[in-house]
């Protein structure tokens, strides 16, 4: 009886899906985006095609007959990356776990094995259906055997059966090993006969048959080049040819039918899911085949629908008190209309557990207020982007779960943890096709919000990043919500009067770097700007790229002292950048009321620093007198008399002496002596004393590179020494500072165990390259190692901070408040008659906020703008 045989290009469809998702791992570390995109993809197989038989074809190496025919071939190739390298053996786990037969061979590639198996099946009269990225296994299709082509990385696939293949190219599908005989194929590194492409080798073919034919009939073919080409090249093209077939009869590998029966092992499926936390993938397989004998891994989710009604009824303030009382988790997906931080909720889609029963409710009238009224009354309330919730009106809560910020935490390095990514990564769903209706979206997010919800809160408990959640990063949502509502006055009369003065001194730089340039060009121009630098000045190439010569910020320090229009075209850049950034950029960004509202970002670096946008007020210079001018625009709005800067003093350097407990470290902070020249003294071994303002900088430059992992190249880059002498340096610091060198040392081996760091509060930081075999990789995530924990710990203080301030600050009921948070630093607008008070606020909440070896200290100054504040 004939059966419906399905072979997977296992080794084609792992790196198309690959390829075709976005980098994800598990906790510690390990990435699943091609297990999780070929389950994705086996999953729609399985539903759509119903084989009766299915095997995995996969290639066992590099070396094959044809390496051994033909050494370069597949020789232009790139290394497989270690990211796919890695989850191979994960591929061997998913197929054994599925009941899948996983089929490789020596001297042989996947495709040989497909060939062989795929031939033999059809001609015995089952119906047989290859599936592969690789457009090579065309030259298969022949009665009873289609080829399915996946396009667009695994998610759709084109079906070839004879007449398909034929209305495509022309000809019968065994020949296309004739057409790679004479075009070759670079993908492969297969020569073919050079200057002849696909057109001509298609006609060629389409006239005379075969290769040979072609071959045979060299003198009957137009073209003297083409003659030529064909003549010179025909053993090339033959070995071509031969390179090209698909071997349909590798040894000793017969049909066994029994064999590729899927016989799936629910446990063995459920602990390999477990494992690489893959619960999409355990989902896809549940579809399928039920949960067999194993005990569910999730509660509330089982119980959604397969298809919900997207247009959920409205309910009334009787059915939210009715169903919210029963909920034992609450999904909700607000629509909202403006711009932040002042957009308005104009409505809810809501999802409650464990009925999964769906509803919206309109921003006004009854049904609202009562759902605002009973929301504290539900264990949990999952949403997404809290802040906008608090902005429009909602009161803070311990009970909601923010997903976006849980599924931050979990995987840090992301930056993909909107509804929809979550959608695919835990539940292997994405948005219906077509859905823009704005009420129909928001039951759709509410859907998987309740589904996801329970994954997430398991997942910050087994982490133990719970209390991360609920102490630091929820509380702060609040804060951060306040704080952009606020915003920060800035002088719009000084901001053009600035404007105008930038204008001016650009133009006269322009000039003067044209004078000694000794002609006019675009100074923006990279390669304009490399023409003067390395052509007309003949000042020495220090790189090159593609598009010319470099002359990025780091090959123009080198060339400072060579030429004085270096010097100038870096003034020019610098002055550029704060003109169109900073000038320009936050006139278009100033509101009605004279005051300008950035976003905070809680969810974007990997070390749980926040971030700034619209406009970036965190990287403006502080060092350099243009960036203190920029600084100088921002001022107290009305009502308000002082900014106030409340900044941590050294606040990385302490955390380091606390989780070193290096001796010395703690020493020079329990006696508050500078640190700088504390360190210059031990390391270059000098009095205290005799410690001048040079030894200080380098020592400076040592403490702050320790943090952060700095090698003696890099050091010495930044101090202008000789590589030998920065390696001194290092090993002298290391040699005095031994807590230091041995803490950074234990935190790199344990890192290399676990495949991720922590802070002192739990926060984590999975990193995927630190076993990489590639040397960069691998030293840059030894470096994440070192620093991660001190500036991961250096954030959580800090928030902290914010936290207990904007608390002690709501508590005494002052008018003054927080307006910025620049990395270590806080800013506020203060009313003169609160000055002390509010300055008895920061200094006890952030000096006292958290218990280290050492004396957390704040500086604070204040002014009558931002610039006299710091």
């Amino acid at each position: 009886m004939s059966q419906r045989f399905v072979i997977l290009d296992g080794s084609s469809l792992m790196y198309r899906a690959f390829y075709a998702l976005p980098p994800l791992t598990d906790s510690r570390g390990e990435p699943t985006n091609a297990i999780f995109g070929f389950s994705n993809m086996l999953t729609k197989i399985m539903g759509e095609l119903q084989p009766d038989k299915l095997v995995i074809a996969f290639d066992k190496g590099r070396q094959t007959f044809r390496t051994e025919r033909y050494a370069e071939y597949k020789g232009t190739r790139d290394k497989t990356p270690e990211e796919l390298l890695a989850q191979i053996p994960l591929l061997h786990e998913f197929a054994a776990a599925f009941g899948i037969s996983f089929i490789e061979k020596e001297r042989y590639e996947a495709d040989d094995i497909i060939g062989t198996l795929s031939t033999q099946a059809a001609g015995a009269g089952h119906e047989v259906m290859v599936i592969t990225g690789d457009r090579d296994a065309l030259q298969l299709v022949r009665p009873n055997l289609q080829v399915l082509l996946t396009k667009k990385g695994i998610s759709e696939m084109k079906t070839y059966d004879e007449a398909a293949f034929r209305e495509e190219y022309g000809f019968e599908p065994i020949r296309l090993i004739d057409l790679k005989g004479l075009m070759g194929d670079t993908s492969d590194n297969i020569p073919g006969v050079p200057g002849v492409g696909p057109k001509t080798a298609s006609k060629l073919l389409i006239e005379y048959g075969t290769l040979e034919e072609v071959l045979a009939h060299i003198d009957d073919i137009s073209g003297k080049k083409l003659k030529e080409r064909l003549t010179e090249n025909k053993e090339q093209a033959l070995m071509s040819k031969e390179l090209a077939t698909i071997e349909c009869n590798v040894p000793d590998l017969t049909l066994d039918w029994e064999a590729y029966a899927v016989t799936p092992d629910h446990v063995r499926m459920q602990t390999f899911c477990d494992r690489y936390e893959l619960r999409a993938v355990w989902k896809n397989f549940v579809k399928l085949y039920g949960e067999g004998d194993t005990a569910p891994v999730l509660d509330f989710s089982q119980t959604a629908p397969e298809t919900i009604d997207l247009t959920s009824k409205t309910w009334t303030a009787a059915e939210v008190t009715e169903k919210l009382a029963a909920a034992e988790a609450l999904a909700i997906s607000g629509i909202f209309a403006g711009k932040a931080p002042f957009a308005k909720l104009t409505g809810v889609a809501l999802c409650t557990l464990p009925a999964h029963e769906h509803g919206f409710v309109t921003a006004e009238g009854e049904p609202y207020e009562k759902l605002l009224a009973v929301l504290g009354s539900v264990p949990t309330v999952a949403l997404s982007g809290l802040k906008a919730y608090y902005q429009a009106g909602w009161q803070p809560a311990e009970n909601y779960l923010d997903t976006e910020l849980a599924a931050y935490l979990l995987h840090p390095e992301s930056n993909r943890y909107q509804v929809e990514n979550l959608a695919q990564e835990y539940l292997g769903q994405t948005l219906p096709e077509g859905l823009t209706d704005a009420q129909e979206k928001a039951v759709w997010e509410s859907d998987i919000l309740a589904e996801v919800q329970q994954m997430l809160t398991a997942k910050l408990q087994e982490l133990g990043m719970q209390e991360l959640y609920s102490k630091i990063e929820l509380p702060l949502v609040e804060v951060l919500a306040s704080m952009e509502q606020k915003g920060i006055y800035i002088n719009r009369q000084e901001l053009d009067s600035k404007g105008q003065e930038l204008s001016a001194r650009l133009d006269s730089l322009q000039q003067d770097i044209y004078t000694l340039a000794g002609r006019e060009f675009n100074i923006n121009s990279p390669k304009q700007l490399g023409e003067v630098l390395f052509e007309d000045l003949q000042l020495p190439p220090v790189k090159k790229t593609k598009t010319g010569y470099s002359t990025n910020a780091e090959v123009l320090e080198t060339l400072r002292a060579k030429h004085p229009v270096v010097e100038l075209v870096l003034n020019y850049r610098t002055l550029s950048k704060l003109k169109s950034t900073y000038i320009d950029g936050m006139r278009d960004l100033i509101g009605d009321t004279g005051r300008i509202y950035t976003t905070f970002n809680q969810t974007v670096t990997a070390t749980g620093r926040l971030s700034s946008s619209d406009p970036n007020l965190q990287n403006i210079p502080v060092r350099t007198e243009e960036g203190r001018t920029i600084r100088a625009l921002f001022e107290p709005g009305e009502g308000y008399d002082y900014l106030l800067s409340a900044d941590y003093s050294q606040i990385e350097l302490r955390i380091l002496a606390h989780m070193s407990a290096d001796e010395r470290f703690i020493d020079a902070f329990v006696q508050n002596q500078d640190i700088h020249a504390r360190t210059a003294a031990e390391v270059f071994n000098v009095p205290l004393n005799e410690v001048d303002s040079t030894l200080r900088r380098h020592a400076k430059a040592v403490n702050f590179g320790i943090v952060y992992g700095i090698s003696d190249f890099g050091l010495a880059k930044d101090l202008h020494i000789e590589k030998k002498e920065a390696k001194r340096y290092i090993d002298n610091y290391f040699a005095r500072y031994t807590g230091v060198k041995a803490f950074l040392d234990k935190t790199v081996e344990q890192a290399h165990q676990d495949g991720y760091v922590k802070t002192m509060f739990d926060r984590r930081r999975e990193l995927a390259a630190i076993n990489s075999r590639n040397f960069m990789q691998r030293s840059l995530a030894e470096r994440m190692a070192m620093n991660t924990p001190i500036q991961g710990t250096a954030a959580d203080i800090i928030k902290l901070a914010m936290i207990s301030v904007y608390k002690e600050l709501q508590a005494a009921g002052v008018k003054s408040r927080i307006l910025l948070q620049v990395h270590d630093e806080l800013v506020l607008e203060v009313v003169e008659s609160e000055m002390d008070k509010v300055q008895g606020i920061l200094k006890k909440a952030m000096e006292q906020v958290v218990k280290l070896s050492v004396p957390l200290l704040i500086d604070m100054h204040a002014g009558k703008n931002w610039a006299e504040a710091k």
